[in-house]
Protein backbone atom coordinates (compact mmCIF):
# COMPACT_ATOMS: atom_id res chain seq x y z
CA UNK A 1 0.00 0.00 0.00
CA UNK A 2 1.36 3.30 -1.09
CA UNK A 3 0.25 7.00 -0.86
CA UNK A 4 -1.23 6.39 -4.37
CA UNK A 5 -2.88 3.38 -3.58
CA UNK A 6 -6.15 3.22 -1.40
CA UNK A 7 -8.71 0.34 -0.67
CA UNK A 8 -12.06 -0.02 -1.89
CA UNK A 9 -14.72 -1.46 0.59
CA UNK A 10 -17.77 -3.77 -0.73
CA UNK A 11 -18.94 -5.34 2.28
CA UNK A 12 -18.68 -6.24 5.61
CA UNK A 13 -19.02 -9.98 6.52
CA UNK A 14 -17.72 -12.62 9.75
CA UNK A 15 -16.38 -15.16 6.34
CA UNK A 16 -12.46 -15.20 7.10
CA UNK A 17 -11.40 -17.79 4.45
CA UNK A 18 -12.14 -18.65 0.67
CA UNK A 19 -11.80 -15.31 -1.19
CA UNK A 20 -9.00 -16.53 -3.24
CA UNK A 21 -9.50 -15.50 -6.97
CA UNK A 22 -12.20 -13.38 -6.31
CA UNK A 23 -11.98 -10.07 -8.71
CA UNK A 24 -13.46 -6.40 -7.66
CA UNK A 25 -13.25 -3.22 -9.45
CA UNK A 26 -10.74 -3.23 -12.02
CA UNK A 27 -9.86 -6.48 -11.68
CA UNK A 28 -8.28 -6.10 -8.41
CA UNK A 29 -8.22 -9.07 -6.46
CA UNK A 30 -10.21 -8.94 -3.41
CA UNK A 31 -8.96 -9.17 0.05
CA UNK A 32 -10.20 -10.02 3.47
CA UNK A 33 -9.36 -7.05 6.47
CA UNK A 34 -10.03 -8.56 9.89
CA UNK A 35 -10.47 -6.38 12.57
CA UNK A 36 -13.37 -6.45 16.07
CA UNK A 37 -14.01 -9.81 15.27
CA UNK A 38 -15.56 -9.21 11.43
CA UNK A 39 -13.79 -8.84 8.02
CA UNK A 40 -14.32 -6.38 5.62
CA UNK A 41 -13.87 -6.96 2.00
CA UNK A 42 -11.38 -4.81 -0.01
CA UNK A 43 -9.25 -4.33 -2.86
CA UNK A 44 -6.24 -2.38 -3.91
CA UNK A 45 -6.97 0.81 -5.60
CA UNK A 46 -4.59 3.39 -7.94
CA UNK A 47 -6.14 6.43 -6.31
CA UNK A 48 -5.53 8.13 -9.35
CA UNK A 49 -8.20 6.68 -10.63
CA UNK A 50 -10.57 5.88 -7.62
CA UNK A 51 -9.97 8.52 -5.12
CA UNK A 52 -12.30 11.73 -4.54
CA UNK A 53 -11.59 13.50 -7.14
CA UNK A 54 -11.34 11.16 -9.73
CA UNK A 55 -14.77 9.75 -8.30
CA UNK A 56 -16.35 12.62 -8.82
CA UNK A 57 -15.47 12.81 -12.45
CA UNK A 58 -15.90 9.44 -12.74
CA UNK A 59 -19.47 9.44 -11.29
CA UNK A 60 -20.91 11.12 -14.19
CA UNK A 61 -19.61 8.44 -16.83
CA UNK A 62 -22.50 6.35 -17.01
CA UNK A 63 -20.58 3.77 -18.48
CA UNK A 64 -18.08 3.64 -15.79
CA UNK A 65 -21.10 3.89 -12.84
CA UNK A 66 -22.34 0.95 -14.65
CA UNK A 67 -19.30 -1.23 -15.07
CA UNK A 68 -18.10 -0.73 -11.27
CA UNK A 69 -21.28 -0.76 -9.84
CA UNK A 70 -21.93 -4.47 -11.68
CA UNK A 71 -17.72 -5.29 -10.35
CA UNK A 72 -18.54 -4.12 -6.93
CA UNK A 73 -22.27 -6.08 -6.73
CA UNK A 74 -20.35 -9.26 -7.63
CA UNK A 75 -18.29 -9.19 -4.71
CA UNK A 76 -21.57 -8.36 -2.72
CA UNK A 77 -23.26 -10.79 -3.76
CA UNK A 78 -20.46 -13.61 -3.47
CA UNK A 79 -20.07 -12.55 0.24
CA UNK A 80 -23.78 -12.63 0.60
CA UNK A 81 -23.73 -16.57 -1.06
CA UNK A 82 -21.53 -17.07 1.67
CA UNK A 83 -22.68 -15.54 4.65
CA UNK A 84 -24.69 -12.93 6.08
CA UNK A 85 -23.31 -9.70 4.93
CA UNK A 86 -23.50 -6.37 5.26
CA UNK A 87 -23.18 -4.26 2.34
CA UNK A 88 -21.54 -1.17 1.81
CA UNK A 89 -21.89 1.95 -0.51
CA UNK A 90 -20.23 2.13 -3.81
CA UNK A 91 -17.25 4.11 -3.73
CA UNK A 92 -16.10 3.59 0.11
CA UNK A 93 -12.72 4.35 -0.12
CA UNK A 94 -10.06 3.95 2.40
CA UNK A 95 -6.50 5.08 2.85
CA UNK A 96 -5.04 1.95 3.95
CA UNK A 97 -6.12 -1.34 6.13
CA UNK A 98 -4.91 0.28 8.98
CA UNK A 99 -7.63 2.65 8.66
CA UNK A 100 -9.90 -0.71 7.82
CA UNK A 101 -9.59 -1.98 10.56
CA UNK A 102 -10.22 1.37 13.10
CA UNK A 103 -13.32 1.55 10.92
CA UNK A 104 -14.09 -2.18 12.00
CA UNK A 105 -12.73 -1.05 15.96
CA UNK A 106 -14.75 1.78 16.01
CA UNK A 107 -17.99 0.66 13.92
CA UNK A 108 -17.73 -3.33 15.34
CA UNK A 109 -20.94 -2.92 17.41
CA UNK A 110 -23.57 -1.75 14.91
CA UNK A 111 -22.19 -4.24 12.20
CA UNK A 112 -22.55 -7.11 14.59
CA UNK A 113 -26.41 -6.14 15.31
CA UNK A 114 -26.52 -5.27 11.55
CA UNK A 115 -25.26 -8.70 10.54
CA UNK A 116 -27.88 -10.47 13.41
CA UNK A 117 -30.72 -8.05 12.52
CA UNK A 118 -30.06 -9.57 8.05
CA UNK A 119 -29.78 -13.26 9.18
CA UNK A 120 -32.63 -15.43 7.61
CA UNK A 121 -33.45 -12.12 5.41
CA UNK A 122 -33.37 -11.12 2.00
CA UNK A 123 -33.90 -7.82 0.28
CA UNK A 124 -37.00 -7.78 -2.09
CA UNK A 125 -37.61 -4.89 -4.68
CA UNK A 126 -40.90 -4.35 -5.99
CA UNK A 127 -41.82 -1.87 -8.86
CA UNK A 128 -45.16 -1.01 -9.52
CA UNK A 129 -46.90 0.24 -13.00
CA UNK A 130 -49.51 1.81 -14.55
CA UNK A 131 -50.36 2.09 -18.36
CA UNK A 132 -50.29 5.00 -19.76
CA UNK A 133 -53.48 6.11 -21.45
CA UNK A 134 -53.50 8.31 -24.31
CA UNK A 135 -54.82 11.21 -23.80
CA UNK A 136 -58.25 12.12 -26.13
CA UNK A 137 -58.03 14.83 -28.73
CA UNK A 138 -60.02 17.44 -26.69
CA UNK A 139 -60.88 21.20 -28.68
CA UNK A 140 -58.88 24.17 -26.65
CA UNK A 141 -60.49 25.30 -23.15
CA UNK A 142 -63.66 27.66 -23.96
CA UNK A 143 -63.02 29.14 -20.43
CA UNK A 144 -61.06 29.64 -17.64
CA UNK A 145 -63.51 27.51 -15.52
CA UNK A 146 -63.09 24.77 -18.56
CA UNK A 147 -59.52 24.45 -18.18
CA UNK A 148 -59.54 24.35 -14.53
CA UNK A 149 -62.67 20.87 -14.62
CA UNK A 150 -59.68 19.43 -17.13
CA UNK A 151 -56.74 20.11 -15.09
CA UNK A 152 -58.57 18.99 -11.77
CA UNK A 153 -59.32 15.86 -13.72
CA UNK A 154 -55.86 14.87 -14.60
CA UNK A 155 -54.87 15.78 -10.87
CA UNK A 156 -57.70 13.30 -9.61
CA UNK A 157 -56.32 10.39 -11.99
CA UNK A 158 -52.87 11.05 -10.58
CA UNK A 159 -53.87 10.85 -6.97
CA UNK A 160 -55.65 7.96 -7.49
CA UNK A 161 -52.92 5.68 -8.76
CA UNK A 162 -50.24 7.52 -6.04
CA UNK A 163 -53.32 5.80 -3.31
CA UNK A 164 -53.35 2.64 -5.25
CA UNK A 165 -49.45 2.22 -4.76
CA UNK A 166 -49.23 3.68 -1.18
CA UNK A 167 -52.06 0.81 -0.26
CA UNK A 168 -49.91 -1.63 -1.92
CA UNK A 169 -46.73 -0.87 -0.22
CA UNK A 170 -48.54 -0.62 3.20
CA UNK A 171 -50.15 -4.00 2.71
CA UNK A 172 -46.52 -5.70 1.39
CA UNK A 173 -44.99 -3.92 4.35
CA UNK A 174 -47.06 -5.67 6.70
CA UNK A 175 -45.11 -9.28 5.76
CA UNK A 176 -41.74 -7.70 5.59
CA UNK A 177 -39.34 -6.64 8.39
CA UNK A 178 -38.55 -3.65 7.18
CA UNK A 179 -39.61 -1.60 3.71
CA UNK A 180 -38.20 1.32 2.17
CA UNK A 181 -39.62 4.02 -0.65
CA UNK A 182 -37.25 4.98 -3.15
CA UNK A 183 -37.39 7.47 -5.96
CA UNK A 184 -39.67 6.59 -8.57
CA UNK A 185 -37.69 6.44 -12.14
CA UNK A 186 -38.19 8.20 -15.15
CA UNK A 187 -39.50 6.02 -18.44
CA UNK A 188 -35.98 6.75 -20.19
CA UNK A 189 -34.32 5.32 -17.49
CA UNK A 190 -36.42 2.31 -16.90
CA UNK A 191 -37.13 1.95 -20.69
CA UNK A 192 -40.93 1.22 -19.91
CA UNK A 193 -43.28 3.27 -21.07
CA UNK A 194 -45.70 2.69 -18.53
CA UNK A 195 -45.55 5.11 -15.65
CA UNK A 196 -43.71 3.73 -12.62
CA UNK A 197 -45.88 4.80 -9.15
CA UNK A 198 -43.91 2.39 -7.11
CA UNK A 199 -40.32 2.07 -6.30
CA UNK A 200 -39.84 0.66 -2.61
CA UNK A 201 -37.46 -2.41 -1.32
CA UNK A 202 -38.52 -5.32 1.85
CA UNK A 203 -36.56 -6.87 3.87
CA UNK A 204 -38.52 -10.54 4.64
CA UNK A 205 -37.58 -13.62 6.24
CA UNK A 206 -36.66 -16.07 4.27
CA UNK A 207 -39.52 -18.62 5.70
CA UNK A 208 -41.77 -15.77 4.78
CA UNK A 209 -40.71 -15.05 0.91
CA UNK A 210 -43.42 -17.76 -0.91
CA UNK A 211 -46.24 -15.89 1.32
CA UNK A 212 -45.01 -12.41 0.38
CA UNK A 213 -44.76 -13.47 -3.44
CA UNK A 214 -48.27 -14.60 -2.94
CA UNK A 215 -49.00 -10.88 -1.56
CA UNK A 216 -46.93 -9.80 -4.75
CA UNK A 217 -49.24 -11.43 -7.34
CA UNK A 218 -52.55 -10.93 -5.18
CA UNK A 219 -51.96 -6.78 -5.01
CA UNK A 220 -50.91 -6.78 -8.70
CA UNK A 221 -54.30 -7.97 -9.69
CA UNK A 222 -55.80 -4.60 -8.39
CA UNK A 223 -55.08 -2.54 -10.90
CA UNK A 224 -51.26 -1.89 -10.78
CA UNK A 225 -48.72 -4.24 -12.91
CA UNK A 226 -46.35 -5.18 -9.91
CA UNK A 227 -42.84 -6.20 -10.95
CA UNK A 228 -41.02 -8.59 -7.78
CA UNK A 229 -36.91 -8.93 -8.07
CA UNK A 230 -34.58 -10.73 -5.48
CA UNK A 231 -33.09 -11.73 -3.51
CA UNK A 232 -30.91 -9.42 -3.07
CA UNK A 233 -28.51 -8.50 -0.59
CA UNK A 234 -29.88 -6.04 1.98
CA UNK A 235 -28.49 -2.54 0.10
CA UNK A 236 -31.67 -0.74 0.74
CA UNK A 237 -30.96 -1.44 4.92
CA UNK A 238 -27.57 -1.08 5.24
CA UNK A 239 -25.63 2.21 7.15
CA UNK A 240 -24.69 4.14 4.49
CA UNK A 241 -22.34 6.40 5.85
CA UNK A 242 -18.62 4.48 6.56
CA UNK A 243 -17.49 6.11 3.36
CA UNK A 244 -14.31 8.53 4.01
CA UNK A 245 -12.79 10.94 2.65
CA UNK A 246 -9.32 10.91 0.90
CA UNK A 247 -8.84 14.15 1.28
Amino acid sequence: MTEQTGVWLYAVTRERDGWDGLAGVADAAVRPIAGAGLVALGSTVDLASYGEAALKRNLEDLDWLAATARAHDQVVRAAAQRGVTVPLRLATVYRNDDRVRAMLDESGAEFEETLHRFEGRAEWGVKGYVEATPRPTLPAPTSGTDYLHRRRAQLAKGNHAGQDALRVHETLSSLAVAARKHPLQDARLTGISAQMVLNSTYLVDDERVAEFHRLVTEQGNAGIRLDLTGPWPPYSFSRNDFREALQ
